[in-house]
């Protein structure tokens, strides 16, 4: 096996585990609910990873004292990171964790179509039939005719816009700041929000009746699955490695039925198959189109 297709197949594995880890991490974050608001979880979830970004970035000799960690790019990034966060929070303490996940997992759809617009990227007929058949396949997880629809599932949505803000502004950010730099920046910002937000609620930090075991798991597997993330996409090519992003909705669909007796609906199967499918067609597409312009330039 050559270098690059044992590169991709490392990359892959990582990226499964990754989206496992974030997946099982999203499951204690639902069962937290039980016991912590959700401006409580937030505060964990910001101060653990603070915690543990900030050794790794240590540990690695990056330079926590950056300027740029201030500039325009990254205080949107940040900004639409903990909007998503929040959102992510809500949503998964209010409606099924499969609804959540599925939804969220349409942020690259909807990035494809935000670079258009933002970054005046040419897309083909193929690329926005792709972005289209995304959009429906979220109309359908979601059901806005249905006589059944909980209007929560809106911050399901609000967590795909925010989070597809996100993704977009990266590509502006330099690319010489590490990622558990710009990681330990997002806690920072973060942790002044999350911990005014704890007080206003007249909420204790620490509430009674706490479960560390479920705290502590949720903390540790999110910021394993972000680390495992950023791992996998530096190994091989993004166009291999990306598409099996994918598989935290199969992992979140499973978990859902598992943990919470959740029962998905065929609309909302077919809704997701959708938004897989136009997916990995958008990556694989993009690697077509830079192919052909890379042996045009040669």
């Amino acid at each position: 096996m050559s270098a690059v297709p044992k590169k991709n197949s490392k990359g892959i594995f990582l990226m499964i585990i990754s989206m496992a880890s974030f997946a099982v991490g999203d499951t204690f974050v639902k069962i937290s609910g039980a016991f912590l608001s959700p401006a409580q979880i937030m505060f964990f979830l910001i101060a653990g990873g603070l915690i543990i970004f900030a050794m790794i970035a240590k540990f690695k000799g990056e330079n926590l004292l950056d300027s740029r960690a201030f500039s325009p790019v990254l205080l949107i990034r940040y900004l639409a990171e903990m909007i998503g966060l929040v959102a992510m929070i809500m949503g998964l303490t209010k409606i099924p964790l499969s609804v959540v996940g599925t939804v969220t997992q349409a942020s690259p759809i909807l990035v494809a179509a935000g670079a258009v617009f933002f970054f005046k990227e040419i897309v083909s007929w193929r690329r926005w039939s792709s972005i289209v058949i995304g959009f429906i396949g979220v109309v359908l997880v979601i059901q806005p005719g249905s006589q059944n629809l909980d209007y929560a599932v809106i911050w399901a949505v609000v967590a795909l816009v925010a989070f597809s803000i996100r993704d977009l502004v990266t590509r502006l950010t330099p690319p010489d700041i590490p990622s558990a730099s710009i990681a330990t920046f997002t806690m920072i910002a973060a942790f002044p929000f999350t911990t005014a937000w704890v007080f206003l609620s007249d909420e204790k930090l620490f509430p009674p009746g706490i479960d560390w075991a479920v705290v502590s798991s949720m903390i540790i597997l999110g910021s394993f699955g972000y680390l495992l993330l950023i791992t996998s996409l530096r190994l091989g090519e993004l166009s291999a490695i990306m598409p099996f992003r994918y598989s935290r909705i199969v992992f979140l669909l499973i978990l859902g039925v598992l943990v919470f007796g959740e029962r998905p609906t065929a609309s909302m199967l077919v809704g997701a198959a959708l938004i897989l499918i136009s997916g990995v067609y958008i990556m694989w597409r993009e690697k077509v189109v830079k192919s052909g312009l890379a042996k045009t330039h040669t």
